[in-house]
């Protein structure tokens, strides 16, 4: 969609209750390099419901959008498929993911840096990330979601992993809107990546747990870098992704440490014996820079956004970082 920018993982390592020591073979791994603790499993609920929740958004958008009634069209060729009414989607000279007008998705809360800031509509900074360009746009992140926030939301539970994927994609709409600021965006993406640095700070702050932490260490990171690296790609909002994976990664550090094990076996020890301290020193360390990096990352970027700063002023090389202009396309659109 011209103009337009979208935003747009694996061991599991199970406990053995039959051994306490986190370096024994009581640890296996393979491709989500998530814990699996089972002695507490949650159901997973809040993750399905926010993909009802999207689709839900997504059905209304095209309701709104009506694209047979759309003057425009009579201009960039005829909606595509047609037998839907007025849910048909729009030309795709106009949007080639299958979706909405630029307009309808505007006027339905997407983020655009004038909207934020000169009209004073901060909301634009969450209602941008329940909003998705076409069904290719939301297929594609709503198939991440499952694939990532349920195991997630299974392993810690609904209420710390809905704040780590609303804050992460608050988190991303933000800087995307201190270096973009004449194009729209749309998208979940920020808050999934917001769960990819998650997993990520997850995997550091309990290390001690993990047999093969070079490898799930490194199959993570390079899983992270091919997914930042597809957001250098024109109409691609990477400003979001990034922002939503510094977000996440901070509060996998603040929301998903794990006990260690002399804490997790207390009621076995006998009565008299020193208790251990529930967490370890470094992760203690951890939380509380995170924390701090969080409230001051925050209030920076919201002070400067709603100060009217542009960001590409105080980084002169970052917009590269969500576009690198090649023979085949031009940045200046993104």
């Amino acid at each position: 969609m011209p103009g337009d920018d979208i935003e747009s993982r694996g061991g599991v390592v199970k406990r053995n209750r039959n051994n306490s020591n986190a370096t024994s073979s009581g640890y296996t791994s393979s491709l989500t390099y998530m814990i699996e603790d089972t002695e507490t499993q949650w159901t997973s609920w809040l993750v399905p419901m926010f993909v009802v929740a999207n689709i839900a958004v997504f059905v209304v958008v095209m309701y709104v959008n009506n694209c047979p009634k759309q003057r425009h069209t009579r201009l960039v060729g005829k909606c595509v498929a047609r037998f839907l009414g007025r849910f048909s989607f729009e030309p795709l000279r106009e949007n080639p993911l299958f979706g909405p007008s630029s307009s309808t998705l505007k006027k339905l809360g997407a983020l655009a840096w004038n909207k934020v800031v000169l009209k004073h509509q901060g909301w634009r900074l969450v209602t941008c990330i329940w909003l998705h360009a076409g069904v290719i746009h939301l297929l594609a992140n709503m198939l991440s979601l499952v694939f990532i926030g349920i195991r997630l939301e299974q392993q810690f539970g609904f209420v710390r992993i809905g704040i780590l994927y609303l804050l992460s994609g608050f988190g991303g709409s933000v800087l995307s809107s201190l270096f973009i600021q004449n194009s729209i965006s749309v998208g979940a993406s920020g808050a999934l990546f917001g769960l990819l640095g998650a997993m990520l700070s997850e995997l550091i702050t309990n290390w001690t747990i993990y047999t093969n932490k070079a490898a799930a260490l490194l199959t993570l990171l390079v899983v992270i870098a091919i997914n930042l690296a597809i957001g250098i790609l024109p109409h691609v909002d990477n400003f979001a992704h990034i922002g939503g994976f510094l977000t996440g990664f901070l509060l996998g550090f603040v929301l998903l440490p794990r006990p260690q094990c002399g804490w997790l076996e207390r009621r076995n020890l006998p009565a008299g014996t020193r208790l251990k301290s529930k967490y370890r020193p470094y992760q203690y360390v951890l939380w509380l820079v995170s924390v701090v990096l969080l409230v001051v990352g925050f209030t920076v970027a919201l002070v400067m956004l709603f100060r009217g700063e542009n960001g590409n002023d105080h980084c002169h090389w970052c917009h590269y970082l969500s576009c690198v202009p090649t023979s085949r396309w031009n940045c200046n659109e993104n």
